[in-house]
C-alpha cells in the first residue's frame, strides 16, 4: 500500500517576470505589474509530498524530520529572503514563474528523495494561485 506523507514550510523572496529578450513595452504588455523593474515579493507557501511504500521496519514512508530538514536546508536556506533573479543561479537565465520555481523546487529536493518514492511539490505564490508539479 502506498501512502503518501507532507510537510509544509514557507519563504519570502522578490522576483520579476521578464524576458531579456523582449522590449519593455512587449513584457509589460504580457507580464504586466509583474515586470516592474524594481522586482516585487511573494510570501511562498510550499507542500512537499512524498509518496510510497510503508516500511514495514519503521512503519514510516520518510521521517518527516529528515524531509523537514531536506526542505530547510536545500529550499528555505536558498530562498527565503532571496531575489530570485539576481541571488539565485537557476534563474539567470530562466523566468521565475511560479511554474519554474516549483520545478526547480522538485529538481533540489529529488536527488534527495529515494528514487522509488514519488515527489510532489505545490507552490502557492499568494493563497489564491498555486502550482503543482510531480516531475512530469
Amino acid at each position: 500500500m502506498k501512502v503518501t506523507v507532507s510537510r509544509k514550510a514557507h519563504f519570502n523572496a522578490a522576483h520579476r517576470l521578464y524576458r531579456k529578450d523582449w522590449s519593455m513595452e512587449k513584457n509589460d504588455a504580457f507580464f504586466g505589474k509583474c515586470n516592474n523593474p524594481n522586482f516585487h515579493g511573494h510570501n511562498y507557501e510550499l507542500t512537499v509530498s512524498v509518496t510510497g511504500q510503508i516500511d514495514q521496519e519503521t512503519g514510516y514512508v520518510i521521517d518527516t524530520k529528515i524531509l523537514a530538514d531536506l526542505i530547510k536546508e536545500h529550499i528555505e536556506n536558498a530562498f527565503d529572503h532571496k531575489n530570485l533573479n539576481l541571488d539565485l543561479p537557476e534563474f539567470t537565465d530562466l523566468n521565475p514563474t511560479a511554474e519554474n520555481v516549483a520545478v526547480v523546487i522538485w529538481q533540489k529536493l529529488r536527488k534527495h528523495i529515494d528514487a522509488t518514492k514519488d515527489l510532489e511539490v505545490v507552490l502557492y505564490e499568494t493563497p489564491r494561485n498555486f502550482v503543482t508539479y510531480n516531475g512530469n
